[in-house]
């Protein structure tokens, strides 16, 4: 019970503070809210190799150990219940997600005049068939998955994730950072059915792709046993990060060009710091032991499906674009190429908000391994 006044705290805060922001720069509020979303009125500022340097060493400073760890336990012994043990057979369901995640992908990517209507609305549908074919490989692979396994969280994660991903493009109004094509003349109920079907499948498509990880021990064995993190005063610090969360998230209605970077690491820090300080275990607390496999996991997780998004919009009829201050340049699809790094916290984002509806981030390899 805890936990709902914390929730509460969250989303009061994770919503309202871009519209003080904004009522602060002395903007009108109407235009952030909006719907459907159409209006283009944030100007950004071009790109700087100096942004563009500093970000990418950032990253190599942030990431590259984590990865040079991942790979050295790589050859690390195992417990013995994580050895290789028979797989299952791959069964039908996911057999019949692979053959439509084809077909969808091919309508998505030509101008068939046949499907022409059809041709706008395949986004959803084919990410339906990546989730049937993740669960699929986990189920062979450990002989569970949550589609089977836990089949009530695996449906409330549907219904979180649109909720979830609406959110994100409310913070998007006030940065601009993506806009979509391709959806001209729909009404305010056919957007939001529209998009709201595609949204949903954001939660079961990350966490997914995570289980299906986490039945194979090597990957990322070495950051069971890495850098131990333990905070003294861990209040303080949430008490301060949450400070200064709040006004970055709230500094997105004033300086969209400087701060969009906090879309995606402010409402974690906020929850994560709200948690901390209503005495509730954070997704970090496995790092006072050194344990970073998880959450390492979560933000891989979150980057393969963040490819499959990108690389399936890129032809897609309906799709979206990105305008990003600074660091805009050097695309993969429509992706600039630093954009990449905002998929690593969202992993982590989407296995805290999952917990609503009783997701447990953090599976035994042991219970869930049946090969490497």
């Amino acid at each position: 019970m805890r936990k709902v006044p914390t929730m509460v705290a969250a989303v009061v805060l994770a919503v309202g503070l871009p519209l003080v922001g904004v009522y602060f720069a002395g903007r009108p509020m109407s235009a952030y809210l909006e719907f459907p979303p159409l209006t283009r009125y944030v100007e950004h500022m071009g790109f700087s190799w100096v942004a563009f340097v500093l970000l990418a060493a950032y990253l190599m400073i942030t990431v590259v150990p984590f990865v040079i760890q991942s790979i050295k336990g790589r050859d690390s012994k195992l417990p013995v219940d994580c050895l290789a043990m028979p797989w299952l057979p791959y069964p039908w369901w996911g057999w019949f997600g692979l053959v439509c995640g084809m077909l969808f992908w091919v309508l998505a990517w030509n101008r068939f005049v046949w499907a022409e209507r059809m041709q706008g609305y395949v986004f959803g549908p084919q990410w339906l068939a990546y989730i049937l074919v993740v669960n699929a490989w986990t189920y062979r692979r450990s002989g569970r998955c949550m589609m089977i396994s836990r089949p009530g969280m695996f449906a409330g994660l549907f219904v979180l994730s649109a909720a979830f991903w609406w959110y994100f493009e409310y913070l998007n109004r006030f940065v601009q950072n993506w806009y979509y094509v391709g959806i001209g003349g729909l009404s305010s109920l056919d957007y939001f059915l529209f998009a709201t079907i595609p949204f949903s499948t954001v939660l079961p498509a990350v966490l997914g792709t995570y289980e299906l990880l986490m039945t194979i021990p090597w990957l990322g064995a070495g950051l069971d046993d890495f850098i131990k993190i333990r905070i003294k005063h861990e209040r303080v610090l949430a008490a301060t990060t949450l400070v200064f969360s709040s006004f970055g998230l709230a500094g997105l209605g004033l300086w969209p060009d400087y701060l969009f970077p906090l879309l995606w690491i402010s409402p974690l820090l906020i929850v994560t710091s709200l948690k901390t300080l209503a005495g509730v275990d954070t997704i970090f607390a496995p790092v006072r032991e050194g344990r970073w496999r998880n959450i390492c996991l979560l933000a891989f997780a979150a980057l393969i499906c963040g490819g499959f998004w990108e690389m399936w919009n890129f032809y897609s009829l309906a799709k979206w674009i990105y305008a990003v201050p600074f660091v805009g340049e050097f695309k993969i699809f429509e992706m600039p190429v630093l954009g990449f790094s905002g998929y690593l916290p969202f992993g982590i984002e989407c296995a805290v908000i999952a917990e609503l509806v009783g997701f447990q981030a953090s599976p035994s390899p042991r219970s869930l391994a049946r090969g490497t």
